[in-house]
Protein backbone atom coordinates (compact mmCIF):
# COMPACT_ATOMS: atom_id res chain seq x y z
CA UNK A 1 0.00 0.00 0.00
CA UNK A 2 2.76 2.21 0.39
CA UNK A 3 4.44 2.19 -3.07
CA UNK A 4 0.93 3.00 -4.58
CA UNK A 5 0.64 5.82 -2.20
CA UNK A 6 4.17 7.30 -2.81
CA UNK A 7 2.90 6.90 -6.37
CA UNK A 8 -0.25 8.39 -5.75
CA UNK A 9 1.32 11.38 -3.97
CA UNK A 10 3.75 12.09 -6.81
CA UNK A 11 1.13 12.24 -9.84
CA UNK A 12 -0.23 14.51 -7.33
CA UNK A 13 2.49 16.07 -7.09
CA UNK A 14 4.10 16.18 -10.49
CA UNK A 15 1.47 15.22 -12.85
CA UNK A 16 2.13 12.93 -15.89
CA UNK A 17 5.91 11.89 -14.99
CA UNK A 18 6.73 10.67 -18.39
CA UNK A 19 6.21 14.35 -19.28
CA UNK A 20 8.51 15.91 -16.93
CA UNK A 21 11.63 18.01 -18.08
CA UNK A 22 15.07 16.26 -16.94
CA UNK A 23 15.53 18.75 -14.24
CA UNK A 24 12.96 21.52 -12.30
CA UNK A 25 13.32 23.55 -9.60
CA UNK A 26 9.91 24.25 -7.73
CA UNK A 27 10.32 27.36 -5.11
CA UNK A 28 7.67 29.22 -2.62
CA UNK A 29 7.97 32.16 -0.61
CA UNK A 30 9.85 31.64 2.27
CA UNK A 31 11.04 27.82 1.45
CA UNK A 32 13.41 25.51 0.61
CA UNK A 33 13.62 25.10 -3.07
CA UNK A 34 13.37 21.51 -4.36
CA UNK A 35 14.80 19.93 -7.01
CA UNK A 36 13.41 17.04 -9.15
CA UNK A 37 15.38 15.13 -11.81
CA UNK A 38 14.97 12.41 -14.35
CA UNK A 39 17.73 10.41 -13.88
CA UNK A 40 16.40 7.60 -16.24
CA UNK A 41 13.47 7.00 -18.42
CA UNK A 42 11.95 3.36 -20.22
CA UNK A 43 8.58 2.38 -21.27
CA UNK A 44 7.79 1.18 -18.08
CA UNK A 45 9.76 3.19 -15.41
CA UNK A 46 11.05 6.27 -14.41
CA UNK A 47 13.97 7.14 -12.18
CA UNK A 48 13.66 10.02 -10.39
CA UNK A 49 15.95 12.20 -8.07
CA UNK A 50 14.19 14.58 -5.49
CA UNK A 51 16.11 16.97 -3.00
CA UNK A 52 15.78 20.24 -1.13
CA UNK A 53 18.57 22.83 -2.45
CA UNK A 54 20.47 24.85 0.49
CA UNK A 55 21.33 27.98 0.52
CA UNK A 56 25.15 26.37 1.65
CA UNK A 57 25.15 23.64 -1.34
CA UNK A 58 24.20 21.03 0.54
CA UNK A 59 21.41 18.97 -1.07
CA UNK A 60 19.47 16.64 1.46
CA UNK A 61 17.86 14.32 1.53
CA UNK A 62 19.04 12.89 -2.43
CA UNK A 63 16.07 10.36 -2.66
CA UNK A 64 16.55 8.12 -5.25
CA UNK A 65 12.73 7.10 -6.07
CA UNK A 66 11.87 4.34 -8.54
CA UNK A 67 8.90 4.66 -10.73
CA UNK A 68 6.88 1.83 -11.76
CA UNK A 69 4.25 2.62 -14.19
CA UNK A 70 1.94 0.03 -15.20
CA UNK A 71 1.74 -1.31 -11.37
CA UNK A 72 1.57 2.38 -10.76
CA UNK A 73 4.07 2.23 -7.55
CA UNK A 74 6.58 4.18 -6.46
CA UNK A 75 9.70 3.09 -4.41
CA UNK A 76 12.88 5.05 -2.77
CA UNK A 77 16.08 2.56 -4.14
CA UNK A 78 18.24 4.47 -1.81
CA UNK A 79 19.46 8.05 -0.24
CA UNK A 80 22.59 10.24 -0.11
CA UNK A 81 23.85 9.70 3.90
CA UNK A 82 24.60 13.37 4.89
CA UNK A 83 27.72 11.64 7.09
CA UNK A 84 29.84 9.58 5.06
CA UNK A 85 28.38 11.11 1.58
CA UNK A 86 28.21 7.73 0.07
CA UNK A 87 24.62 6.18 -0.84
CA UNK A 88 23.02 3.84 1.54
CA UNK A 89 22.47 0.74 -0.31
CA UNK A 90 19.64 -1.83 0.96
CA UNK A 91 21.60 -4.92 -0.36
CA UNK A 92 24.83 -4.13 1.77
CA UNK A 93 22.01 -4.95 4.98
CA UNK A 94 20.64 -7.68 6.41
CA UNK A 95 17.43 -9.27 5.38
CA UNK A 96 15.74 -7.86 8.50
CA UNK A 97 17.25 -4.71 8.62
CA UNK A 98 17.09 -3.93 5.07
CA UNK A 99 13.02 -4.24 4.97
CA UNK A 100 12.90 -1.78 8.01
CA UNK A 101 15.81 0.78 6.05
CA UNK A 102 13.16 0.48 2.91
CA UNK A 103 10.09 0.45 5.20
CA UNK A 104 11.51 3.64 6.74
CA UNK A 105 12.82 5.38 3.68
CA UNK A 106 9.58 5.29 1.79
CA UNK A 107 7.40 6.02 5.16
CA UNK A 108 9.94 9.54 4.89
CA UNK A 109 9.03 10.36 1.13
CA UNK A 110 5.14 9.69 1.69
CA UNK A 111 5.27 12.73 4.63
CA UNK A 112 7.80 14.67 2.92
CA UNK A 113 5.72 14.89 -0.59
CA UNK A 114 3.10 15.61 1.78
CA UNK A 115 4.76 18.20 3.70
CA UNK A 116 5.64 19.72 0.48
CA UNK A 117 2.53 20.22 -0.94
CA UNK A 118 1.61 21.98 2.10
CA UNK A 119 4.07 24.43 1.42
CA UNK A 120 2.94 24.64 -1.65
CA UNK A 121 5.75 23.21 -3.82
CA UNK A 122 4.21 21.15 -6.88
CA UNK A 123 5.87 20.25 -10.60
CA UNK A 124 2.54 19.82 -12.68
CA UNK A 125 3.41 23.35 -14.52
CA UNK A 126 6.73 22.01 -15.67
CA UNK A 127 5.49 19.37 -17.87
CA UNK A 128 2.97 21.07 -19.68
Amino acid sequence: DMYEGNYIRLRLFCGDIRKLPDETISTVPGGVPVRLSVLERSSHTTLLMLTYLFEDNERRPDLKIQIYHDSRQADVLSRNCRISGRDIRLWEKQFDSMLLCRWRLNRFLYKWLGYLEHQGHSFKDSNQ
